[in-house]
């Protein structure tokens, strides 16, 4: 079958053709089985019992793999692709996008300029206007609303999906996201024991833990073979997960403070944070191959023992029982019965992050090549995925096999999911990443009964650290404002500060350029009036 033949092909591959060579130049992000629908939720117009009736098409979506140590097994075993299949009459492929957000977009940009069957597809956030201008995606007013897609309303609301959109037009729209993000810095607490350590509740308390992890031999295995801290700056920019940048009152995403809208991209303290970076690593302390680490090597190397502190955004990353977590995982690799991540906050006094909006998340799209009739069964397939069923299927697996139910209570059976699902390659994370781990919302509760006493306490630790509000909206940019640009610019002086100036000092001037030059004001203008408007107040950019 012959798909993706419109006349407005050649226009677009075109023009995809052109911001791919200048993304490779430049070089610069989500995400049971029963035949019927389940009782909560809403079907979609077009009745699943109907899909044997209906031609079978093969559907491609793309998303980035958050969870990057999972991987698909193969089709036979795959049992939500078998259950996609089946249900919708269709060959459902979801293509793995790993690596960096730009690493995303160029594998993405490749596709549509060659025309390669992808239907629907995660893109950063950002560059997505330049698709939407060019008209390479599909406006997404027939296809995403409450007749055809009922149950994604469940987790997006109206008003949220209007705050999200761009060029004045709907073609973009978020997964459901995660209401409340619970990230910390995690610790090897075995290390500090044995160090007579305690765990850091101040930066410099956090230092010198790093200093001891790298220099005081903690495995005791007689090598200089560990590092205090790691994190991931993808060989492309420096990675916010250092604390340098909490430190300084920074946070990676726009929030609030005094009426005044700040981002630390971009912010009047950038320059401090900085030199307080280059200080940190000037101590030798943060693992040397930071910057060209990929996001994954990050918790390779805490389970491989050889650093003792990272910062996640997985609640249930050092749980007892996790089997893909860091306390599992380090005493397998390792052989240390003994080791312990717990996580641990340096600032317990100042905001920790943002509390969650849809403008933190990529959008998904839909390309403007893929036929009507494939719109059409993504949007069957995607109510489905975020309804009572399709939740189940992707983030618990098999009714009666992997869990139990009684009514809307659901608990788990651990040891049947890790042999069929932890140990075959984890692959429902993949899945899962497109509705958050929140059943709640869906009127469930998930009980564990390998969850401990320790879990839980881990999880009142992280839903006690302080948070700045939301937004209250997402945040587009206007016609006319060149945000790529300036964002590009501001990556590459903020590395420029760190590998050639060795200095902070000249942030200021820095940043008066991209006010001059890269239009820094108007876009942080255009975006505090956004956000003036969510809020009912009026709210300014910082100086």
């Amino acid at each position: 079958m012959t798909r993706y033949t419109t006349p407005r092909t050649a226009t677009i591959a075109k023009s995809v053709a052109v911001w791919i060579a200048l993304a490779l130049v430049s070089g610069a992000c989500r995400a049971g089985g029963g035949e019927g629908a389940a009782a909560g939720d809403a079907a979609s117009p077009a009745p699943n019992a109907a899909a044997g009736q209906q031609p079978r098409l093969k559907l491609v979506w793309a998303a980035p793999f958050l969870q990057t140590t999972a991987s698909l097994p193969p089709a036979e075993q795959d049992f939500v692709k078998q259950t996609i299949d089946r249900k919708f009459h269709v060959d459902f492929t979801l293509l793995p996008m790993t690596g960096s957000a730009k690493d995303t977009e160029n594998a993405i940009n490749i596709k549509l300029a060659a025309g390669d069957p992808l239907d629907l597809f995660v893109y950063p956030g950002v560059n997505s206007n330049k698709l939407i201008k060019d008209g390479a995606v599909k406006e997404l007013t027939p296809w995403l609303n409450k007749q055809r897609v009922p149950n994604y309303f469940r987790w997006v609301d109206e008003q949220e999906l209007q705050y999200y959109q761009v060029q004045n037009v709907f073609k973009r729209a978020p997964f459901p996201f995660p209401r409340t993000t619970l990230g910390s810095y995690y610790i090897r607490k075995d290390w500090l024991d044995k160090l007579q350590l305690p765990v850091p509740r101040s930066y410099e308390e956090m230092v010198e833990a790093m200093k001891a992890f790298t220099f005081r031999d903690p495995d005791g295995n007689g090598k200089n073979d560990t590092y205090g801290f790691t994190t991931a700056g993808n060989g492309q920019t420096v990675s916010f997960e250092f604390p340098v940048f909490l430190k300084n009152g920074l946070q990676t995403t726009y929030w609030v403070e005094n009426d005044k809208l700040r981002v630390a991209k971009y912010d009047a303290a950038l320059g401090q944070a900085i030199d307080d970076l280059l200080l940190l690593l000037q101590l030798n302390v943060v693992d040397p191959d930071w910057f060209l680490n990929r996001s994954a090597q990050t918790l390779e190397k805490a389970v491989q023992g050889k650093a003792g502190i990272i910062q996640s955004w997985d609640t249930n990353i050092a749980f007892d029982n996790n089997p893909n977590g860091l306390l599992r995982r380090t005493k397998e690799t390792t052989g240390v019965a003994a080791a312990d991540w717990e996580p641990f906050n340096p600032f317990p006094d100042e905001p920790f992050t943002i509390e969650n909006n849809p403008g933190n998340f990529n959008p998904f799209l839909i390309n403007v090549q893929s036929p009507d009739a494939s719109t059409a069964r993504s949007m069957e397939i995607l109510n489905w995925l975020v309804g009572e069923e399709g939740f189940l299927l992707t983030h618990y697996g098999k009714e009666g096999e992997h869990y139990t139910r009684s009514g809307s209570r659901i608990t788990l059976k651990p040891e049947a999911y890790n042999e069929a699902i932890a140990r075959n390659g984890n692959f429902l994370a993949l899945y899962a990443q497109f509705t958050p781990y929140e059943p709640e919302t869906l009127g469930l509760t998930v009980v564990g009964p390998d969850e401990t006493d320790r879990d839980r306490a881990i999880v009142r630790q992280l839903r006690s650290y302080k948070k700045w509000p939301s937004i209250g909206t997402a945040l587009s940019v206007s016609e006319g404002l060149d945000l790529p640009t300036l964002s590009k610019k501001s990556t590459d002086l903020i590395n420029k500060m760190i590998f050639e100036d060795k200095s902070g000092a000249n942030w200021p001037a820095y940043r008066q350029e991209l006010i001059d030059r890269y239009g820094l004001h108007a876009v942080m203008t255009d975006y505090a009036n956004q956000v003036s408007r969510a809020l009912g107040k009026r709210i300014v950019p910082e100086p």
